[in-house]
């Protein structure tokens, strides 16, 4: 097989069907993949100091790239498990707790502030009755992987990106904001505790795996 001689830095989740789909897909069809994966609060390889890589891949990735390693990079692309209406940490909770209709999964250039960069493009898919913020996730996880196999495969190709036309929709959620979400006081209404309930049950994720 004649791959492509781009070189790849992959920085994805520990443990993840779908991350591991993904490293197969590039090591398949690109010469040289270097492959970092961890879990929120690992620290960051002391390799990227000094990597070089022509494409940097992230998905689902823990780590924050650094503006050094960014500007490096020829193109730097991210695979972020939301849409553009709902950025930063969080997203599918958030989701299930404000009613969304529609959610979605989102490729875009990388910038040095998350989830702020050109958008590449968007996969969207409606919300189902009865869905928490686990099932959702389970969903978007697989629409990512399709979005991913088709955005990696124009560069495979030798394609140029797409532009979308979608623009991020807010400023990112924060980790303060989510864990503000989970969140139970006395004061609440029972409407209130049961849409946060909803949004922050994950079991699906633990079914899932």
């Amino acid at each position: 097989m004649n791959k492509n001689g781009k070189s790849v830095l992959f920085l994805g989740k520990a443990r993840d069907g779908h991350v591991d789909r993904a490293v197969e897909y590039c090591r398949c069809y690109f010469d040289a993949v270097q492959v970092f994966l961890g879990d929120w609060g690992d620290s960051r390889p002391a390799a990227l100091d000094d990597a070089r890589p022509d494409l940097i891949i992230s998905y689902l990735s823990r780590w924050i790239v650094a503006p050094p390693l960014l500007s490096r990079a020829k193109l730097a692309i991210n695979f972020h498990p939301g849409p553009p209406e709902y950025p930063g940490y969080g997203c599918n909770n958030f989701a299930v707790y404000e009613g969304a209709d529609q959610f979605g999964t989102t490729c875009h250039h990388m910038a040095p502030q998350i989830d702020t960069g050109p958008i590449i493009a968007v996969a969207r898919f409606p919300l189902l009755p009865g869905d928490t913020g686990g099932t959702l996730l389970l969903r978007t996880y697989d629409y990512q992987l399709v979005l991913f196999y088709d955005v990696v495969g124009r560069l495979i190709r030798g394609e140029d990106l797409p532009s979308a036309p979608d623009r991020w929709g807010r400023k990112p959620f924060t980790r303060r904001q989510f864990e503000a979400l989970g969140q139970i006081t006395p004061d609440m209404s029972a409407a209130e505790v049961a849409r946060r309930r909803m949004a922050m049950d994950v079991s699906a994720l633990r079914r899932g795996n």
